[in-house]
């Protein structure tokens, strides 16, 4: 029996923290010429690096990360580095899939954009983020959005994601957020704040849009080397879509239609290269009854990243994954 195709899973802010990927960085030889190569790019462009806050030893996993400047070129960083480490092991997808900024990361392993310029593109969508959005925030809900639950609260935020049956994410602007939390607590709902600093995927970024489309307009594009799963349109694509960076930025989330999707056709063996592994725990609760794929996460704050991709390695090398 042929082994199911392999799919690259790259997450977006929220997933990330302090010393995500550094047991790698530190071990690894390709990930870390993947992070130091990346690292002075970003310096030349921007002026400041990334590692030397990523890696700052004085810096807890648990301390608030949400500079948005900084935050964001990270996940790429540690997404295509990662990647590029599989790769290089012999684990080669067969799509990317990317959710929100982990759309920059699916589209550069999936060859549609080179690695610099997608790199540039995540650097431009922080910068106009800073320069023209309000602060915000994201709440991450476990339950349905049902049209009760929300009540009350629609005009103070936007549903941003859709996870799985029973958990969703809002958006919502930075002094709408307590309200917010004390709406939900009256609720007996649990949730969860997430580490970011604007409303992404709602209105109160639509400030930035012309910026980013401007900035982003000429980018090189090439055709898909890999097919590129798309979580804004739940499909999946083989080029760039013009305002591709903005809408993936913009549009909510739906990587359970996503999934939904993708099951349709074949099992496959999904890998998380996100740096908390994320969406691997989104799939145990996506995957429909008796689904024959698998999902597996690399990084995670709590460590153990060296042994699992190593395990990951080896199943390359085995008839089955040969």
């Amino acid at each position: 029996m042929p082994p199911a195709p392999t799919v690259f899973m790259f997450s977006g802010q929220g997933s990330h923290y302090f010393h995500m990927g550094k047991s790698l960085f530190e071990h690894d030889a390709t990930f870390r010429r993947w992070m130091l190569d990346m690292d002075q790019f970003v310096r030349n462009r921007s002026g400041q690096g990334v590692l030397d806050t990523l890696y700052d030893e004085r810096r807890g996993k648990g301390e608030s990360f949400d500079r948005t400047l900084l935050t964001h070129p990270a996940i790429f960083m540690v997404e295509y580095a990662l990647a590029q480490t599989l790769i290089e092991r012999g684990v080669v997808p067969d799509l990317t899939l990317g959710v929100s900024l982990g759309a920059a990361a699916a589209a550069a392993v999936s060859g549609c954009i080179g690695v610099e310029d997608a790199l540039e593109a995540v650097l431009m969508q922080a910068s106009a983020l800073e320069d023209h959005c309000q602060p915000g925030g994201m709440i991450a809900i476990l339950s349905t959005p049902e049209p009760h639950l929300l009540a009350g609260l629609r005009e103070q935020c936007e549903i941003a994601s859709f996870n799985f049956p029973g958990h969703f994410v809002i958006a919502a602007q930075r002094d709408s957020l307590a309200p917010i939390q004390a709406a939900l607590r009256e609720r007996h709902l649990t949730f969860q704040t997430l580490p970011v600093s604007f409303a992404f995927h709602s209105r109160w970024i639509d400030a930035a849009r012309p910026c980013i489309e401007r900035n982003l307009a000429a980018l090189p594009r090439k055709p898909a080397l890999i097919p590129m799963v798309c979580c804004a349109r739940a499909g999946v694509l083989t080029q760039l879509p013009q305002n591709y960076f903005w809408n993936v930025a913009r549009e909510p989330i739906r990587f359970q239609q996503t999934i939904a999707e993708l099951e349709k056709s074949a099992p496959y063996r999904y890998l998380d290269l996100g740096p908390a592994g994320t969406l691997a725990t989104f799939l145990k609760y996506t995957l429909p009854p008796g689904s024959a794929s698998t999902a597996h996460a690399v990084l995670s704050p709590f460590g153990g990243e060296l042994l699992k991709l190593s395990s990951i390695g080896a199943y390359a090398l085995t008839p089955e994954g040969a």
